[in-house]
């Protein structure tokens, strides 16, 4: 879908230089989602999700003649029933003021290429029932899986269940 070149768009992997730049579009896709109270991220800990020790997440900038305007965030899951890894995308955000552009497919079709170069069986993602953003996925051919649930638990109830195992 959409591969015609933007002009002036280049997208990119991100370095470590760019965790500030991360934790702006971390904000800007929660309070779009209406969910700002929920952004516990700081920069320290998105540099040691993506830069540390054990890097747990990759992302992908999206530059339009040199100005930052939107970001991929991915990682690997893994399916037991295909016998392969899966491709989990996290976040797709682009600024307000740049959508509509197609840079929201250009960064969609990157993280499909890193799946397919990856060897991915599945990419999957989550995105809310209100969500215009579904339509957009719907147009690459996506299923919506009626008769998956997602299921939760935060920091805290990982804390409480552990302290009743122990």
């Amino acid at each position: 879908m959409n591969s015609t070149p933007i002009h002036g768009l280049i997208i990119r992997s991100t370095d470590v230089e760019d965790v500030p730049l991360l934790l702006k579009f971390v904000k800007g896709i929660a309070e779009y989602e209406h969910l700002s109270h929920m952004v516990l991220a700081t920069e320290e800990s998105l540099k040691q999700a993506f830069f540390g020790d054990r890097p747990y997440a990759e992302a992908l900038i999206a530059e339009l003649d040199t100005e930052p305007v939107g970001f991929l965030v991915f990682f690997h899951n893994f399916s037991t029933f295909v016998g392969k890894p899966g491709l989990y995308l996290e976040d797709i955000y682009v600024l307000p003021e740049h959508r509509e552009k197609g840079i929201g497919a250009a960064l969609f079709n990157k993280c499909v290429q890193i799946a397919k170069e990856r060897d991915c069986g599945r990419m999957e993602w989550s995105a809310l029932h209100w969500n215009p953003a579904r339509k957009f996925y719907e147009r690459f051919g996506a299923q919506l899986l009626e008769d998956w649930v997602i299921y939760r638990l935060d920091e805290i109830m990982i804390s409480d269940l552990c302290s009743k195992i122990d």
